[in-house]
């Protein structure tokens, strides 16, 4: 399913529960390159039920019929992330949707997250958080007498 489908799908109510999650998840190095081999061999178009791209990992239901053909494969949710942040290596989980057919069928956001973050044995309960940094003061204009 491309970004487009993926985005439609969002668009046109098929969503029930899109959580942002703050601070934001971050899986470490050690675990990030377990999961996304992982989730690589578990490819919903090889008889798994992921799809991953750079930005957004979609779990199916079930595995598509081939490249490329979803052939009525329902989407449970997507989970957005950001490589190479906060550190080169780490993956950020930021926002995790679960659509209407994932929560009749009993998923959650936390289950959607767990089911991707096991292959590094991480659950998003446990799994560490963002820093979340102070904002900066908000630039101030001086009167040109005092500059």
């Amino acid at each position: 399913m491309s970004d487009a489908e993926i985005f439609a799908t969002e668009v046109y109510d098929d969503v029930v529960v899109t959580e942002v999650i703050r601070p934001a998840a971050v899986v470490p190095e050690s675990s990030a390159r377990t999961i996304m081999v992982e989730l690589a061999l578990d490819d919903v178009q090889l008889g798994g039920v992921w799809l991953c791209s750079p930005s957004r990992w979609a779990r199916y239901a079930r595995p598509w019929s081939g490249p490329g053909l979803p052939d009525g494969a329902e989407l449970i949710g997507t989970i957005e992330v950001a490589y190479g942040t906060p550190n080169k290596y780490d993956i950020t989980i930021y926002r995790v949707t679960v659509t209407r057919f994932g929560a009749e069928h009993d998923w959650t956001v936390a289950h959607l997250c767990d089911d991707a973050l096991r292959h590094g044995g991480l659950e998003l309960s446990s799994c560490p958080r963002a820093d979340l940094a102070v904002p900066p003061q908000p630039f101030v204009f001086l009167p040109e007498s005092m500059s």
